[in-house]
């Protein structure tokens, strides 16, 4: 990443492309699994938190937002995934609009979820390109790309804090059904047997 930003760019556009249509294939060949899906996205935000991380290093300024980011990005969807499983749903992606309308558009619509991703890693990329001299022109390309992805980046963003607090409320949901199961169970235990 230091020394090679147009092979780490181009590969890091790969990697992303290949993330995109991983899901599609497993999907398609009927080869979907909870595995997969965990999997999937621990990558995702593997990759995600090291070009993050290079980006506090480049820009120490900001690197308590970039370092913000990371921890927001690895929380938000660790508890989405935990919630999601909690509520034995088989899929991250199945959101009712009840629970969430924006979470249950951005993971039912392929084209919205594409469009937030892509541009979010998008906006990230041309930081990452603007941290090295020869991309620091007055309005040099990854200038103007990273001022058209910004809003849809700082939406995404919004959109992991939603994903963080919904997936907290359902997870206090689940204790609070849980608990009250275990006390109805246990005043039944506790009652006087009953006489014939």
């Amino acid at each position: 990443m230091p020394y090679h930003p147009h092979y780490c760019t181009l590969l890091y556009t790969v990697s992303c492309l290949l993330d995109a249509l991983d899901g599609y294939a497993a999907r398609t060949f009927n080869q979907s699994t909870k595995f997969g899906a965990v999997l999937d996205m621990v990558t995702d935000r593997c990759t995600t938190a090291c070009l993050l991380c290079f980006l506090s290093a480049a820009y120490t300024k900001w690197a308590i937002l970039f370092q913000g980011l990371i921890s927001l990005d690895l929380a938000s969807h660790y508890m989405h995934m935990y919630a999601t499983l909690d509520r034995g749903v088989s899929s991250h992606k199945t959101v009712e609009k009840k629970r969430s309308r924006i979470l249950n558009l951005y993971y039912s619509n392929n084209k919205v979820l594409f469009t937030f991703c892509a541009a979010n890693e998008v906006f990230f990329l041309a930081m990452y390109l603007l941290s090295f001299p020869q991309f620091q022109g007055e309005v040099s390309w990854p200038w103007v790309v990273a001022a058209i992805t910004f809003p849809v980046c700082a939406a995404k963003q919004w959109i992991n804090v939603v994903q963080m607090v919904k997936a907290a409320v359902s997870l206090s949901e689940g204790d609070l059904e849980m608990r009250a199961k275990a006390s109805a169970a246990a005043a039944v235990a506790a009652a006087p047997p009953k006489k014939l």
